[in-house]
């Protein structure tokens, strides 16, 4: 019989528990902030498409605090600031607003309303200090409303009030401002009861998570983190709490059937993260089939999953199909997502047209189709075996990059879908009750590791996240020595040990990720310990009312994630905030060469490789640094032509005297560009390039991948050399090459 693909989208919806356990106060916004912009519309929006069949995960400690801010009984700094008369704001509050009320993508969410990217423009021009002393009680009553209004999705838009707000635009009340936050109430509120309709009328499937999002391998012992990184450096108290995975499990099970009516069967493990020792709890509980990731396949069944250019997999038939896991305890169900595709969706075709995104991966899944029907014996223009390919990443974070939070992308995307014969979307379950794995894994040949390369490196190993850890493994140890303190007869201990073993914030700390809440991140994990020692009367030990860590800003740092700059030359703040930074111009110390350029930042999405050159205040090109840029990409153990510099008076240094493969001058006057390519007996040829090159406030350099014509994961290195006509002036990085890893 001859099958589609059949393809399962699972949306991942969680925020870590922002509740402060010691004032019993809201820290931070985002369950009402996402609540009103991501959770509901996306399954309103695939409502419209009833053929469409899709999974949605969604976090007890969100469905907490979601349910707290509907019964009115949730409130943080940014609603108690918006339901403040504006006569009656303090300094400290005014301060507060200037600061964080446009924490969002501006591209999408300010600057699309005119009065919310006036007064964006006016503090990143003027500065905050000039809008402290400048702005009128106006300016801060249309900026409190509008903080709330750019985050309530399109899809509501048409709703009479909201567009009577987005017509109004300016002068706003507080009587406008408490209906807004009511009608955030009123769109929170709807989010469970739609998501338990769709379920049951078939279309949906929603799964759950342990209780508060904690990393159950690590949980069970946190030497897990060495199977992957085996030189690993470890907290130094080992975590070995397993009897805490039951706990969380069962809480996320009875909270489940009490929203929904029925028993949970799918459950995604926070960060996707797994291993042997965890699967016989999950078993147990009664969950029928876990998602994990691609890289945890491939360590499992040793076998790297290679990509041809375009990025698609070379043995397809392995990725796309689920596997039995025999447990002690009776057998589970694992899908392994396409890291790949689920990537696509979070980190790029934000970036990208709408229906050229939703072109493009109808198109990979069309791609996967044929290359499964290809190698499947005989050929055939059908496939003859159901292949499932699982795309699954985060629900929510994703649509404040993309133009009108998705929704243009979404509906290309669904329409195209809707008829395709050959492309089938299916809940996981609706997948597995058809066909039931076929392919078995080994309970103890599991990888264990999550959906970040497979290992555990961005919640553990690294100093700060380690005394985290060691924070967290003398807290409970703590509540062990107090047997008497139950569940049942002191309920607050063991919610503040649940919020505490989270995974976000060990996410937050260290090197890897970083945002401008690093510091409340660190204070609510400590608050969350704090409650731990207060539930049980003893006494809070000094360090756990230290910072975990110093927050400051960063130096240099490797990339954090996936940019996608719009290149015109004028180095936007947040376009830029994840990418990787050099500091050059006198930051090394007094044995640092002097150089024109300040400071170097790079980074890439599955479009480009990224450049911005920050150059010294007051210096133009060819008035106090030379005019030519030469970018050339150095292919490390790859056989293939390469030629040096093309410049004279070049240094016989390393890494001047490499040998590169791609070369890419740019006239800083005109800018312009040449492409060039080594060939053989060391010479350069002329190649068609789409690089883009802005020059204004800074240097912006986009270069496609199509250009470089390297694999997926290919490392590669960068240098730039500064040049006066056809003579070598200098170079940058100083005595290195910047690390690049296409995606």
């Amino acid at each position: 019989m001859p099958h589609p693909l059949y393809i399962a989208f699972i949306w991942h919806q969680h925020q870590p528990l922002y509740k402060s356990r010691t004032v019993q106060q809201y820290r931070l916004p985002w369950v009402r902030l996402h609540g009103t912009k991501d959770y509901l519309d996306l399954v309103l929006l695939l409502e419209r498409y009833p053929k469409l069949h899709q999974t949605v995960n969604l976090v007890p400690s969100l469905i907490l605090q979601i349910e707290d801010y509907v019964a009115g009984t949730a409130i943080d700094p940014y609603l108690a600031a918006s339901l403040t008369p504006e006569e009656e704001l303090s300094e400290e509050q005014k301060r507060f607003i200037i600061e964080h009320f446009f924490d969002a993508n501006h591209h999408t969410l300010i600057d699309p309303h005119p009065r919310y990217g006036e007064l964006y423009h006016q503090r990143q021009e003027k500065g905050q200090n000039w809008c402290w002393e400048n702005w009128n009680l106006s300016d801060y009553s249309d900026l409190l409303a509008w903080h709330n209004l750019a985050w309530i999705d399109p899809l509501f838009w048409d709703d009479p009030d909201i567009e009577g707000w987005l017509k109004q635009g300016r002068n706003f009340s507080l009587g406008d401002r408490q209906r807004i936050y009511s009608k955030q109430r009123e769109i929170l509120s709807r989010i469970i009861p739609q998501h338990k309709k769709m379920q049951e009328s078939g279309q949906l499937e929603v799964t759950t998570t342990p209780y508060t999002h904690p990393i159950l391998p690590l949980l069970s012992d946190t030497n897990s983190g060495r199977v992957a990184v085996p030189n690993m450096t470890l907290p130094q108290q080992r975590f070995q709490w397993a009897e805490d995975i039951p706990r969380h499990l069962q809480k996320s099970w009875d909270m489940y059937i009490d929203r929904f009516g029925q028993e949970p069967r799918g459950l995604w493990p926070s960060e996707q993260s797994v291993s042997p020792d965890i699967l016989p709890y999950i078993a147990k509980q009664g969950f029928n089939w876990i998602c994990s990731d691609e890289a945890v396949l491939g360590w499992s069944l040793k076998q790297f999953f290679h990509r041809d250019g375009a990025g698609n997999v070379y043995e397809p038939e392995l990725l796309y199909q689920p596997y039995r896991l025999q447990t002690e305890s009776g057998d589970l169900s694992i899908v392994f997502r396409d890291h790949r595709l689920s990537d696509l969706i979070g980190f790029t075709y934000g970036a990208m047209e709408p229906r050229r995104a939703a072109a493009d991966l109808v198109g990979h899944l069309e791609a996967i189709a044929r290359s499964l029907k290809h190698r499947q014996p005989g050929g055939g223009t059908a496939l003859e075996q159901p292949r499932l390919v699982t795309i699954a990443l985060d629900g929510e974070n994703c649509w404040e990059h993309y133009y009108l939070d998705g929704k243009p992308f979404l509906e290309a995307l669904y329409q195209t879908l809707s008829q395709h014969e050959e492309l089938k979307l299916v809940t996981v379950s609706e997948y597995l009750d058809q066909f039931p794995a076929t392919e078995t894994i080994p309970a103890q040949q599991l990888h264990s590791g999550s959906w970040v390369d497979g290992s555990f490196t961005t919640w553990i190993g690294d100093p700060a996240k380690n005394r985290a850890w060691d924070l967290l493994e003398a807290a409970r140890e703590v509540l062990a020595k107090h047997p008497e303190a139950t569940e049942e007869n002191n309920p607050e201990v063991w919610e503040a040990l649940y919020a505490a073993e989270g995974s976000d914030w060990f996410w937050w700390f260290g090197e890897g990720h970083s945002s401008n809440q690093d510091a409340m991140f660190d204070q609510l994990f400590r608050e969350h310990l704090c409650a731990i020692y207060q539930a049980l009367n003893e006494p809070v030990p000094p360090n756990v009312r230290q910072p975990v860590e110093v927050h400051e800003a960063q130096g240099d740092h490797r990339p954090q994630g996936f940019i996608h700059p719009i290149i015109n030359g004028l180095g936007d703040e947040q376009d830029w905030d994840r990418a990787g930074r050099i500091e050059v111009g006198g930051s090394r110390g007094t044995m640092h060469k002097s150089s024109a350029v300040q400071r170097l930042w790079y980074g890439v999405d599955h479009l480009n490789f990224y450049l911005r050159l920050d150059f010294q205040a007051g210096l133009q090109p060819g008035k106090g640094f030379p005019p030519k840029l030469h970018l050339l990409w150095y292919y490390h153990n790859r056989t293939m032509h390469n030629s040096p510099i093309p410049l004279a008076n070049m240094p016989d240094e390393a890494p001047l005297n490499y040998l590169f493969h791609h070369h890419l001058g740019i006239n800083l006057l005109t800018q312009s560009i040449e492409f060039q390519e080594a060939g053989e007996n060391h010479q350069w040829h002329p190649r068609f390039s789409r690089a883009q090159v802005a020059f204004d406030k800074c240097l912006e350099v986009a270069v496609p991948w199509a250009d470089l014509q390297i694999e997926p994961d290919y490392p590669l290195r960068l240098i730039m050399v500064l040049a006066d006509g056809e003579q070598f002036s200098s170079y940058l990085p100083e005595n290195a090459l910047i690390p690049i890893e296409a995606p």
